[in-house]
């Protein structure tokens, strides 16, 4: 019986999925914090200054790179949909005019190269942090 019971409970938790917002509070709010602001410089704050790091792929790849977000313990999908409510919930005033969300491909293509150095790539990237 208990071994029904943990697959059942198993299929059960694996069926949902959390809303982006959600996922960014179980996620990336523990050094981000609720609002995004972080604790710069040691914790970047993720408000109104994503918008520059999106205009490019490099900048895209990052995001999706980044430690935290390549670890978390979520789908492609779901890590793009919460670094996308991330741009849009703290960096829709910064964003460019022709910005086009995250696609779960495109998280699925960056999220397995390991960023060996994510400081360094932060510098050149993300100059101000």
């Amino acid at each position: 019986m208990k071994p029904l019971l943990t697959a059942l409970l198993l299929v059960a938790s694996s069926a949902v999925v959390a809303s982006p917002r959600t996922s960014y509070l179980l996620h990336c709010a523990g050094c981000h914090l609720p609002d995004g602001r972080g604790a710069p410089p040691a914790v970047p704050t993720l408000r109104d200054t994503l918008g520059q790091l999106v205009q490019t792929p490099q900048g895209r790849d990052y995001l999706v790179r980044v430690p935290g977000a390549s670890q978390a313990p979520i789908s492609d999908g779901e890590l793009a949909a919460v670094i996308n409510y991330t741009l849009l919930e703290f960096n829709r005033d910064t964003l460019p005019l022709q910005f086009k969300p995250l696609a779960e491909e495109e998280v699925a293509r960056a999220r397995p190269n390991i960023l060996a150095d994510p400081l360094m790539y932060r510098r050149q990237l993300w100059p101000e942090y």
